[in-house]
């Protein structure tokens, strides 16, 4: 297949009179060809001239997805309002606007001021979650493990305000703050070098602790910065306690430790054993739960496992 480098983008979402001049490259059997330079705009013929031949995507380099994905976080409310885009395209689109601004976090962390942006992307998460019958399945991004963790922190969210939505029946305001604790659960690791975080070798115990300080200096940053709420900084926080006490950073267990946690936890796993990663294939849904479940009530809360089973597995019934 073609370079994973190369990232999709549904000419649904292509406005000859407003999107980026960067170079769209197209599908040609496993290559990828240049279709349009930079400086040339894509017209409306071209638009139709794709339809035609019933060409959905064009691809852009890895260089211009920031670019792209600016340009379509400011289009984002009314291209979701486009009741000809289907939900699978609507939901790659709010992935990838959603992971542009967890990328802006990570390598600019002053970005965590801008709290309204992290909640307006929340709102159409949640908009989006309550609209569409399987909207896990289409939230599922096709971005590769180069991306891993900014799609890892996205399906987070998403796993995590579905689950508070359908089980526990939160107002509005208090789902924004699951979804928040959800997007930036792992922002303490702007704090952990990149060496140690790309390391594809076994962690020393020294690397491993550095990584486990994560929780805690994500809390203290969010918390210093204001304006996120108890339930967003439990999240964080907390999100690997484990229910027997043997977690980090404070060895709480059972109910000592925030609900909110305890489900951001359990999508925390779900969500890594379900993505492909340079060196793993995604687990099928139902095998990821069995194997959850397998380590029993020493790590996460049975009941609450049960739940969040009953809400990913009833998606695909």
């Amino acid at each position: 297949m073609f370079d994973e480098k190369y990232r999709p983008v549904h000419v649904a979402c292509i406005d000859p009179d407003k999107f980026p001049l960067v170079e769209l490259y197209i599908q040609s059997g496993t290559n990828l060809v240049l279709y349009k330079p930079s400086d040339r705009q894509v017209s409306r013929a071209d638009l139709q001239r794709l339809e035609r031949n019933q060409i959905e995507y064009l691809y852009i380099n890895a260089g211009s997805v920031r670019e792209v994905a600016d340009f379509l976080e400011g289009s984002i409310e009314e291209l979701l309002a486009d009741n000809n885009m289907s939900g699978t395209v609507k939901g790659q689109l709010l992935s990838q606007v959603s992971m542009n601004y967890v990328m802006d976090v990570f390598e600019m962390p002053d970005k965590l001021s801008d709290l309204d942006r992290c909640r307006n992307l929340v709102r159409q998460l949640m908009q989006f979650i309550a609209a569409n019958e399987q909207p896990l399945t289409a939230l599922h991004n096709i971005i590769s493990h180069d991306f891993y963790t900014y799609a890892h922190s996205v399906h987070v969210a998403s796993l995590s305000l579905l689950v508070h939505a359908q089980v526990f029946g939160l107002t509005p305001a208090e789902l924004e703050d699951v979804g928040i604790g959800g997007i930036l659960h792992d922002v303490g690791m702007i704090f952990v070098p990149s060496g140690i975080l790309e390391k594809t070798d076994i962690l020393t115990s020294f690397e491993y602790n550095l990584i486990k300080k994560h929780a805690e200096r994500g809390y203290e940053c969010l918390r210093e910065l204001g304006g996120f709420s108890d339930i967003t900084l439990a999240a964080v926080r907390y999100h690997h306690e484990r229910n027997n006490g043997e977690g980090y950073p404070f060895q709480l267990a059972g109910d000592e430790i925030p609900r909110t946690a305890q489900v951001t936890a359990i999508c925390d796993v779900f969500s890594a054993l379900t993505s492909n990663r340079a060196y793993k294939k995604a687990m099928a849904r139902h095998e990821a739960l069995d194997l959850m479940a397998s380590v029993g009530k020493d790590v996460f809360s049975p009941r609450l496992l049960e739940k969040f089973r009953d809400v990913v597995l009833g998606e695909t019934a």
